[in-house]
């Protein structure tokens, strides 16, 4: 049951994360950043979807405690260094920094919900983050 739960987790990153869009097609709200500080965030997403992946792995492994310490050290609120912060928000509307909250926010709640060994409720709060990812990449796109 949990394994199909991440595998359908995985599928929705997927479709939601995997479609290309003609420029014309692309409603998105387009975001533009000096090209040093795309590429970082750029890294730092690429990083955030390997970390879910992890996270999914080990809770496929029935390693709760592995998929807390992931969640935390690279998704959670403590995760984001206080500088990258404020040299980006000016480039980023209100909206796309309180989605960016909630992931970070709901990564250390899901690390949390890991490390008691709730495994379904870990797994619903996980659900959160993912959630905020899928509106995020929904909504805006880097310029």
């Amino acid at each position: 049951m949990i394994r199909m739960l991440i595998g359908i987790t995985v599928l929705r990153l997927l479709f939601f994360c995997g479609f290309s869009h003609a420029d014309d097609q692309d409603n998105r709200q387009k975001i533009s950043m000096p090209v040093m500080m795309k590429e970082r965030m750029l890294a730092r997403m690429r990083d955030h979807l390997l970390a879910l992946q992890e996270i999914q792995a080990a809770m496929a492994g029935n390693n709760l405690d592995k998929a807390s310490d992931i969640a935390e050290t690279r998704l959670g609120v403590s995760s984001m260094p206080m500088p990258m912060r404020h040299e980006m928000a000016p480039y980023m509307p209100q909206s796309m920094r309180m989605i960016g909250m909630k992931m970070h926010k709901a990564a250390s709640i899901f690390a949390m919900k890991a490390s008691e060994g709730d495994e379904q409720r870990a797994l619903s709060s996980l659900s959160e983050v993912t959630q905020q990812c899928v509106a995020c990449h929904a909504a805006y796109r880097l310029n």
